[in-house]
């Protein structure tokens, strides 16, 4: 499950970089930047 997460968090991460300099949808980039944020911060919470 963790591994999950982390795959998750990476592709969201990448997601909004792509995003972030295509500037295709601005609202949508901050939306998927917090999610990757969340999703690693449960995986650092529930690891220890």
């Amino acid at each position: 499950m963790r591994g999950l997460l982390y795959i998750i968090a990476v592709i969201l991460v990448i997601g909004w970089a792509i995003g972030f300099f295509a500037y295709s949808a601005p609202g949508l980039i901050h939306v998927l930047l917090v999610i990757a944020i969340i999703a690693l911060l449960l995986g650092v919470i529930r690891r220890a």
